[in-house]
């Protein structure tokens, strides 16, 4: 179960918190509402907080700063949710930690199954298989990959918590393993756009994702750098049926 969870709704609009609160609690969450920084922050530590819907664009106060004061304290998933169509907005975002991003306007059972999605990943939950339909599961360095649910188990068998943006990175290094990719072609695989004006956002992202598979991230294995060029994902990655499906 992913409901029953407890929501901060953040939005500097009454009536999307109001829409937003009525289909969340709908679905049998509880809901916090927020609406500028200093609220944001109060709820978050204040309040047990399972998932947080902040808008980037909250008057005088920034989304994105707020999110980067709630990810200096806690790891708790944020999904963005704005009216902005500026994609480097929607990189940054994703840059610092959050988990996913929505643009308005929005379905709000769109919302509510992002929602779900992140919290089955944040807790570890695979969703269930569709009846008949055997989930693939790509092993690498003692670690597996279902990549339809978009979970990451560890050589322990447990649960990897990653961001959208770091599981879409992943997804680009094994299904092109030991192929010598740009910083540029990444960052097109990764969100679909030439992100080239920022390219420090691909390797930050490299940086986080080598904490969360390499054995060493000191000394990565896995994930090359190849100099004057880009990355390599060194390692034999073997397709087999998911056992957990």
């Amino acid at each position: 179960m992913v409901n029953n969870a407890t929501i901060l709704v953040v939005d500097d609009d009454p009536k999307i918190r109001t829409l937003l609160r009525r289909c969340l609690e709908g679905d049998g969450n509880s809901v916090v509402e927020a609406f500028d920084r200093h609220s944001t922050l109060n709820a978050v530590a204040h309040a047990p907080i399972d998932l947080i819907t902040l808008d980037l664009n909250l008057g005088p106060d920034d989304g994105v700063e707020i999110a980067r004061q709630i990810r200096t304290k806690s790891d708790v998933p944020i999904i963005m949710v704005t009216a902005k169509q500026d994609v480097i907005d929607r990189v940054v975002g994703l840059e610092i930690g959050a988990d996913d991003y929505i643009t308005k306007p929005f379905h709000p059972r769109e919302v509510v199954a992002r929602i779900r999605s992140v919290l089955r990943r944040a807790r570890g939950i695979a969703p269930p298989a569709a009846t008949g339909v055997p989930s693939d599961c790509l092993c690498f360095d003692g670690m597996n990959v279902v990549l339809d649910q978009m979970s990451l188990w560890d050589r322990d068998g447990k649960s990897v918590d990653l961001t959208s943006g770091e599981f879409k990175l992943l997804e680009v290094f094994l299904t092109r393993p030991k192929r010598v990719l740009s910083r540029e072609q990444l960052m097109d695989l990764v969100g679909g756009h030439s992100y080239a004006p920022l390219d420090r956002t691909i390797d930050n992202q490299i940086a986080r994702l080598r904490k969360k598979i390499e054995r060493d991230p000191a000394r990565p294995k896995l994930i090359s750098t190849i100099r004057g060029i880009g990355y390599s994902f060194t390692c034999e990655v073997e397709k087999k049926e998911d056992q957990r499906a």
